[in-house]
């Protein structure tokens, strides 16, 4: 049978996939320079023209579900280019050394834990560790700010955080500019981290404060990205329905050994996982029943023994090459 294509009939399609204010053949990930381009820190009314903003409106313009076969293509098309980008990230980056940590949006910036995971997760980049998250407000952005500040002194983060304190909220006006502040009183080029939003989270701003962002328009393709991607393990601090979701679904990887082993699952603030959200003890009953194997579950308030459990992983790993053979 032959196939008679008039490719004339594709023009519309081509001519949608230029208007749209995404790059379509994407094949890199994104920087926060990038994605907020457009916005001046001492103009907080310009992130309405910024590139995220601008992909955003057209985003729920088109609809989150859209039945735009044109729009469906183009986000195809784009969200395959940042996953084959995400490839070539960790071609130079050593799967078992990617920390992945999840935890609510919602998180304070003035709060304690907030306060422990940028702490945490600047210790771990400066042992040689580098961080994941979702890439947008509280728990996510304590993360990489963490990572961002490495190896600055301690004092320089608690006024990096005195800054951040005059906006405590993603809503609050100048939670962006103030993070700007901070990027420009203490730039650096030496460590990075990996940040995964999604634009179905759009009203969510990005942390600028990730050196390498991968945005997709679907978020399933972000959150198998966001547990698949941390081999090093995944800590969970204090979160709401997103978090736990990202628990059970990391522990059914673990569960099946789908990667040939299991990684390490650090929960962080034992009253929080025991009490107010017994996902901790859960999952330790069920594992005694066996329903669930394989699952190596720590629970603490200590942020050191994080940090030792996650070294002492690294250890097993190169120990046994072979098992741990990822990247």
């Amino acid at each position: 049978m032959t196939n008679n294509v008039n490719y004339s009939d594709f023009k519309p399609i081509f001519d949608y996939l230029v208007s749209v204010p995404f790059i379509v053949g994407r094949n890199k990930l994104y920087s926060a320079a990038e994605l907020y381009e457009g916005y001046t820190p001492e103009q907080p009314e310009t992130y309405d023209d910024c590139h995220d903003a601008q992909i955003y409106r057209h985003y729920l313009s088109k609809g989150k579900q859209t039945s735009d076969i044109k729009e469906s293509l183009a986000r195809t098309l784009h969200d395959q280019g940042v996953y084959v980008a995400l490839g070539e990230f960790f071609r130079v980056h050593n799967y078992l050394k990617c920390i992945g940590v999840m935890g609510g949006h919602a998180l304070l910036r003035t709060d304690d834990m907030y306060r422990q995971i940028v702490f945490l997760s600047k210790r771990l980049t400066e042992q040689g560790f580098y961080m994941l998250s979702g890439g947008g407000p509280g728990a996510m952005e304590a993360t990489h700010l963490g990572a961002w500040m490495a190896g600055n002194s301690d004092d320089d983060v608690e006024d990096a955080l005195q800054t951040l304190s005059a906006a405590p909220t993603f809503r609050d006006s100048s939670w962006l500019q103030t993070a700007f502040e901070v990027i420009r009183k203490y730039p650096q080029t030496q460590f990075e981290s990996l940040g995964i939003p999604t634009w179905l989270y759009g009203h969510e701003p990005s942390t600028p404060f990730a050196t390498h962002i991968a945005k997709f328009f679907e978020n399933s393709i972000r959150e198998h990205n966001i547990l698949t991607l941390p081999f090093g393990g995944i800590i969970y601090t204090p979160g709401s329905a997103g978090t736990m979701q990202e628990i059970f679904q990391d522990a059914v990887q673990n569960h099946y050994l789908s990667y040939g082993f299991s990684s390490p699952m650090i929960f962080l603030g034992s009253q929080f996982w025991t009490e107010t959200v017994p996902a901790y003890t859960l999952l330790q009953e069920l594992m005694e029943k066996g329903v669930y194997k394989n699952l190596s579950l720590i629970l603490t308030d200590d942020s050191e023994k994080v940090v030792k459990e996650l070294i002492r992983f690294q250890e097993m790993a190169k120990a046994c090459p072979e098992k741990f053979n990822v990247n």
